[in-house]
């Protein structure tokens, strides 16, 4: 988490093209937290989050921004839609679930870190559980020299176990039955509580043995979590869990623009919207939130919301929520350059990924630049003569070019397929030319 915002720029450059405002924001909403949590405990209450609206049509790095910065600074993150909240009284999700989600976010979190940090221990128990099985102990008053050709057969067995050579061999497993987790996060904590505790109640009714006969390479993932289970302590790490949750969660609630009312429209269609903003309201402000794992206090978890705002404006939510979302960013619209970069310069790019695809079928799939330039440009002509999805076009537009060879790529097994200006034309020129076509196949 100690990155300064130009290592925090420089990493999202790798991932998302251009959008230089919004990166320097979400930089500096981080490492503002980072600062806070060197303070006295004091100051560090005192400290709010700067709260950050970005504004943007879909497809222009809005989500990928913030979810490329949670898997970088492996943050508690969630990304929730803001239209799929309703007012209390109507059917839907209420707002507090989205807290319950964080939690269980930082939960699985926490969880990955404890079993790498125990991971020496887990591989152990799952390594002398098999082995008893596939090589019964000796009986007592053995003699030594007995003893010294087990310990022998013993260290042969575990290499054996370990490199893989058993893993199609049969043994039978007797192991311990694990509580199943209840997460439905729209339940209220109190319903959760007794959901599980009747989950319970039929698993000490159900007493028969837990006998399977599965293959090594199976009873490996099956000990693993039975080994987890046993020696990892859950109420610690659910302690920590809502501990980092209420420092350092990062909620980005999308499509908040869908509960905004514009001040032109006559009538209110749909009376939760404004129920919906008044009920996130003491969400963002900082209230204590009830899940089963305990009670989470939301002052300072980082809201990042976002919107396109087309018909709407960011003036037409309620002023209190106005007012929580101080820091503003509107991102760019994609140009042809752009979109190109996206191609080209992003890490996982989706012209890496489907030379990738296709190399497991050994088809060498080639792209020429002319043919690159060809797909930004047309993707982007796409977008202006509908709707503007911005890189998300690239996705139907790609998947258009290499249709076919996708399909037939059992005929070029072991051959070079480049992708050239002209079967990019071929593809696209008629569908992008016809603007109902275009509406309906890009």
């Amino acid at each position: 988490m100690n990155l300064t915002p130009k290592e925090i720029v420089e990493y999202l450059d790798k991932h998302v093209i251009s959008q230089r405002d919004a990166k320097k924001t979400i930089a500096l909403a981080l490492r503002t937290r980072y600062r806070r949590m060197q303070l006295s405990q004091e100051l560090q209450d005192e400290i709010m989050p700067k709260n950050i609206l970005m504004i943007g049509s879909t497809g222009v790095g809005k989500t990928e921004i913030s979810r490329r910065l949670a898997k970088m600074m492996k943050v508690p993150f969630i990304k929730v839609e803001a239209s799929k909240y309703t007012e209390v009284g109507f059917v839907g999700r209420d707002v507090e679930s989205m807290i319950r989600d964080l939690v269980i976010s930082s939960i699985a979190i926490v969880k990955e870190e404890k079993e790498e940090a125990n991971k020496d221990k887990i591989e152990n128990y799952v390594l002398n559980k098999i082995v008893e099985k596939l090589l019964p102990t000796l009986p007592d008053g053995a003699s030594e020299s007995k003893k010294d050709d087990y310990q022998r057969l013993l260290g042969a067995m575990e290499e054996r176990v370990l490199n893989g050579e058993m893993d199609d061999r049969i043994i039978e497993l007797q192991f311990d039955k694990v509580h199943l987790e209840f997460n439905d996060t729209n339940l209220p904590p109190e319903m959760a509580k007794v959901q599980e505790s009747f989950s319970k109640i039929f698993e000490t009714m159900n007493k028969e043995d837990n006998k399977k006969e599965v293959t090594v390479k199976d009873a490996k993932s099956i000990l693993k979590v039975e080994a987890s289970h046993k020696l990892l302590d859950m109420t610690n790490i659910n302690t920590e869990a809502l501990k980092r949750a209420e420092d350092g969660g990062i909620i980005f609630l999308d499509e908040i623009d869908k509960i905004a009312i514009s001040a032109k429209s006559q009538g209110r269609n749909d009376p939760s919207k404004e129920g919906v903003q008044r009920d996130l309201l003491p969400i963002v402000e900082g209230s204590s939130v009830t899940t089963k794992y305990g009670v989470v206090n939301t002052d300072h978890i980082l809201f990042i919301a976002a919107g396109a705002f087309h018909i709407t404006k960011p003036s037409d939510l309620i002023p209190e929520l106005q007012g929580r979302f101080p820091l503003r960013v509107e991102l760019e619209s994609l140009t042809e350059d752009t979109l190109y970069k996206i191609l080209t310069q992003t890490q996982s790019s989706l012209l890496k990924q489907y030379e990738a695809l296709l190399s497991v079928e050994d088809v060498k799939l080639t792209f020429e630049d002319d043919a690159i330039k060809a797909i930004a440009k047309l993707a982007h002509r796409a977008n202006e003569t509908t709707e503007d999805i911005g890189a998300r076009r690239l996705h139907t537009v790609l998947e258009r070019v290499l249709e076919e060879i996708s399909f037939e790529a059992d005929a070029y097994k072991e051959k070079e397929f480049i992708v050239t200006d002209k079967l990019v034309h071929d593809k696209l020129d008629i569908v992008v030319e016809n603007d109902d076509l275009s509406r309906y196949i890009l």
